[in-house]
């Protein structure tokens, strides 16, 4: 009988079953996409997928260079309970007249992209095209900080979260809080009121602090991204300040505090720990370091804490038990990739590297090490500006050129969001301890910048390259050997 004959059902039964049996033989590789606060991860992985697909100018790329990559397209993703990453939205975002910043992913989400290629190994290339499937899964980079939470006791991150909140006392929101649990006596007997109304105020002090601060990363994730859990009793617990040694009280308010901790620990950070985190192979995480700068040596040192936080994630021995159990695979390669690199001209894109290494390398001596070859890189996954010689007097300033975003300011200026602007961003320290003293400034208060508009393809059937910085040195490191 012809494949013809067959009915429609049984033949796309039998090419799905053909597909899942060349699944098998088909080696997958999950790369963890993460950003903290306004890092742009959205932008990354829908820039990563355009230039993968449609042939962007990636020439440290070494597939690429050496033109061994045949091909890239979206495939069906392989875990049907995870939402599928909004590609198609997100270039439409990009694409649209005038462009605009996609929404940002306020949960996790995965993509497919299959990747066909020509080994450089003469014995392998003898085989024929081989084939990859690069499964990005982008969560919130709160999640990520959460993983911390495994091995750490209520009383322990109490202190931890009390002591961040006085390091910020001088603004509104940690003043009010630090009055309102300094007033709490964990000795009380438990009070479900007294429950809501604490982890109500003390969500109100993390959203405030994230909108006010340049740093933005203080948690639990779901306090501020509740999702379905808005509501829970797994969201009504807060920090209590503890005495020194002292034994919490069975059926005291902070025996109910505990417990909600706990299960806040098992019932949402470690199944995500679990299903997610602990398939992962390759993890890029984004800061805006840049945004850190502007808010001066307290933003640096705030953020220099969260990246320790975020190390913890990737130390050997972290939640062992469960790895044991469960035999997850060990993130082998880790990349922390300052963002950004087109707010400032390209002289200072190594120096902008230089200030991630310091803090990312004092990160890691607070939380005894990560545990993955560990790199550091400047980039921006779709530029928003370009870089010219603006001419002051007998001086000629480096200076980039974009459009502000509507609403934007730069000293008693207000942008429309019309209007192209050379701005001097000033020149990034040759040395990266210099960024601890308080005495480094930039000079400017970077504006968001409207996005480069993606073109759509032309009559021809070529797609515009999308302008980038340093993505094409991301992507191989990322997945570079794998495609050897």
């Amino acid at each position: 009988m012809a494949a013809r004959d067959l009915p429609q059902t049984l033949t796309d039964s039998l090419a799905e079953a053909g597909q899942r049996v060349a699944d098998l033989f088909t080696p997958s590789l999950r790369l963890g996409v993460t950003g903290l606060s306004r890092a742009g991860k959205t932008v990354f992985i829908t820039a990563l997928i355009r230039n993968l697909t449609q042939g962007g100018r990636l020439p440290f790329f070494t597939p690429v260079a050496e033109r061994r990559l045949a091909s890239a397209h979206l495939d069906p993703q392989p875990d049907d309970h995870v939402p599928r990453f909004d590609y198609e939205g997100h270039i439409g975002a990009l694409s649209a007249d005038p462009p605009d910043w996609p929404e940002s992913t306020r949960r996790i989400s995965e993509v497919r992209v299959a990747l066909t290629f020509e080994s450089a190994h003469p014995l392998r290339r003898a085989l024929g095209l081989r084939r990859l499937n690069l499964d990005i899964v982008d969560y919130p980079g709160e999640w990520l900080l959460d993983l911390a939470l495994l091995d750490q006791s209520y009383d322990a991150w109490s202190r931890d979260a009390l002591e961040r909140a006085r390091l910020g006392v001088q603004g509104g929101p940690a003043r009010d809080w630090l009055a309102y649990a300094g007033a709490i006596d964990p000795s009380a007997p438990e009070d479900e009121q007294v429950a809501l109304d604490g982890a109500r105020r003390f969500t109100h002090y993390l959203q405030e602090t994230r909108r006010q601060s340049k740093v933005a990363t203080l948690g639990p994730g779901r306090f501020l991204m509740p999702g379905e859990l808005e509501g829970s009793p797994l969201l009504t617990f807060f920090p209590i300040e503890l005495p020194d040694g002292a034994a919490i009280e069975r059926g005291s308010l902070a025996a109910m505090m505990a417990r909600r901790y706990d299960s806040y620990v098992q019932h949402v950070v470690r199944p995500f720990f679990r299903d997610h985190f602990s398939r992962l192979d390759r993890q890029i995480v984004l800061v805006d370091v840049l945004g850190a700068l502007n808010g001066g040596a307290d933003a640096i040192r705030e953020l220099e804490r969260t990246l320790s936080s975020v190390m913890t994630a990737f130390r050997p021995g972290l939640a062992s038990w469960l790895q044991s159990l469960i035999g997850a695979r060990r993130i082998d390669r880790l990349l922390f990739a300052a963002t950004k690199a087109d707010h400032v001209h390209h002289t200072s894109h190594d120096r902008l590297e230089r200030i991630l290494a310091l803090l990312t390398e004092r990160a890691a001596a607070r939380s005894s090490g990560a545990g993955a070859e560990t790199r550091v890189m400047a980039l921006a996954a779709l530029r928003a500006t370009r870089e010219a010689e603006v001419r002051e007097g007998r001086t000629t300033l480096p200076c980039i050129v974009g459009v502000p975003l509507p609403g934007e300011t730069v000293g008693a200026e207000r942008f429309d969001g019309k209007r192209e602007v050379a701005l001097f961003p000033g020149d990034l320290p040759e040395d990266p301890a210099a960024v601890f003293s308080g005495d480094v400034s930039l000079g400017v208060t970077f504006p968001r910048f409207r996005p480069a508009r993606l073109l759509p393809v032309t009559g021809a059937g070529e797609t515009p390259a999308a302008p980038h910085v340093r993505l094409d040195r991301a992507l191989d490191y990322l997945i570079g050997d794998w495609l050897a």
